[in-house]
């Protein structure tokens, strides 16, 4: 059965969709004014960055910014590599294609940031930490920090690689580049900075990025709003009769208190599952405890945590409500674009005013280059201070940051060829970067619980612990239908319990 696009409908020329026909009928080309405004934005973010390279003399400037950075910049700048690409682009397919449910989740990230505050960032202001996995060491050996650092590093790189993937949709929708080519342009562009000005170069683009960003979807949210004939009161009609307001999921109440593990967007998935996975992203992994470490005192790095929750919750709902417009202004199911993730930078290209689609390209790039450069900047930072550096202590400050520089170029290459493969295997990119990332969360976060809440799990509990979470996490994700939601959770329940009880045995062994 033909759809109509409700927009033209009212105006009495109604478009007729057919499954497998939209965007490619379109000739999807921004004018030269939103050519020069991207251009604009790529030649300037780059040279703001590079404004920060003379102040990068030692290890504590590249990757801690002489820990002198602001709690607010700290804020934004989470929220910068928490909302990358795949938040801009695929939340909105997302609302498109189900409903606000996925707020549930955002929920829990906020009350998992209250429970860090307080567990474990007193840990790691408690010495000269650069990284999460020293802390590991000073609580188990070295054993385990190689463990727990190898394991952030092959996950991180393996979720940043499918958000490299995402921003060559938008780049290749918009400049009609090959994706391959997308993908180089903004690697490339980003490394620069990062590789010149460390970490602070990283923190203070993102703040840039982040206000970019959001105003352009705040811009973008206005002008969809008036291009739906009858304004809000069109869009609340439609999207109520099709439930796209719905934020809890209806089995809560009728089911209370039985958990259902099989729905991704539950209100219990959310809390439980959402908190957890919090705990273990802004708790354990590099990418945002490094962050954390550069501000000026552990009260400013907790301020800095709670409000950047507070901040992702506005944001997500914002983009939710992009995808709830969009669905209302075609109305036309989400293969009629071949993805539900094209939607978004199609209508962008196709149907902004000439000025507004260049700025929200761009602020879909400011997202991407933020959270980009955190990666670099991240992964170079662990592969230095946990794996490299251990073996070559001598080293003095001027070689380790020229080391330092290098490796950020090596990560950038290895970014690269993983967005290439994902290119070819990858649907929906927000679900699977959370995915690739929940795989290790559990067997992580479990660890540093171990290490944080108990005095008799050792070395070898913890890391017989570790193997069997991540194992049985591998098995969620290969040979189970439970969301990923949940993944987190039983990993990080397994890791705790298994690493405490083969502690406990352990002992006795020993003392038998």
């Amino acid at each position: 059965m033909p759809l109509y696009n409700a927009a033209s409908q009212r105006r009495g020329t109604p478009r007729l969709y057919t499954y497998g026909i939209g965007w490619k009928e379109s000739r999807l080309r921004l004018s030269a004014l939103d050519l020069v405004i991207i251009a604009v934005y790529l030649a300037g973010i780059t040279l703001f960055g590079l404004r920060f390279r003379k102040r990068q003399r030692s290890m504590r400037d590249y990757f801690l910014a002489d820990r002198n950075i602001p709690w607010w910049a700290i804020a934004l700048s989470i929220v910068a590599a928490e909302t990358s690409t795949l938040t801009i682009i695929s939340i909105p397919g997302l609302a498109y294609d189900t409903n606000l449910t996925f707020l549930q989740v955002v929920m829990g990230y906020v009350v998992g940031r209250v429970i860090i505050s307080f567990v474990l960032l007193p840990h790691y202001f408690r010495g000269d930490l650069y990284t999460a996995y020293e802390l590991i060491e000073r609580r188990f050996g070295r054993g385990m920090r190689s463990l727990t650092a190898g394991l952030f590093l092959l996950t991180r790189a393996a979720a940043e690689g499918v958000r490299v993937y995402a921003v060559s949709i938008v780049v290749a929708i918009a400049l009609g580049t090959g994706e391959v080519a997308s993908i180089a342009i903004i690697t490339a562009l980003t490394l620069i900075y990062t590789f010149e000005g460390g970490l602070a170069a990283v923190i203070w683009t993102d703040v840039v990025q982040t206000f970019i960003y959001v105003g352009g979807t705040l811009v973008g949210l206005v002008t969809i709003l008036h291009l739906v004939p009858g304004g809000w009161s069109s869009v609340h009609a439609i999207a109520s009769s099709f439930h796209k307001f719905q934020i809890f999921d209806p089995s809560f109440i009728p089911h209370f208190p039985f958990i259902d593990l099989w729905k991704p967007y539950t209100l219990w998935a959310g809390i439980i599952g959402g908190t957890v996975f919090t705990m273990a992203s802004h708790g354990t992994d590099q990418l945002i405890v490094q962050r954390l470490l550069a501000a000026r005192s552990q009260r400013q790095s907790a301020l800095a945590l709670v409000s950047s929750g507070l901040a992702i919750f506005f944001l997500i709902a914002l983009f939710l409500m992009v995808g709830v417009m969009l669905f209302s202004y075609y109305q036309v199911p989400s293969a009629t674009f071949g993805k539900a993730d094209r939607i978004y930078p199609t209508f962008i290209v196709t149907h902004m005013p000439r000025g507004i689609a260049g700025l929200l390209i761009a602020a879909i790039l400011a997202a991407a280059m933020s959270n980009l450069s955190a990666a670099l900047n991240s992964l170079s930072s662990s592969s230095m201070m946990d794996l490299y550096l251990r073996f070559r202590p001598s080293l003095d400050e001027t070689r380790r940051v020229k080391l330092s520089r290098l490796a950020t170029v090596v990560w950038a290459g290895v970014l690269f060829l993983l967005a290439v493969i994902a290119l070819h295997r990858v649907a929906r990119v927000i679900e699977v970067g959370l995915q690739i990332a929940s795989i290790a969360y559990g067997a992580m976060l479990g660890v540093f619980l171990l290490g944080v809440l108990t005095k008799r799990a050792h070395q070898y509990g913890a890391m017989v612990g570790m193997i069997c979470g991540f194992g049985v996490e591998l098995y969620l994700w290969r040979g189970t239908h439970v969301p990923w939601t949940w993944w987190v959770a039983i990993g990080t329940t397994v890791t705790f319990v298994v690493g405490y009880a083969a502690s406990l045995l352990g002992r006795v062994e020993s003392r038998a």
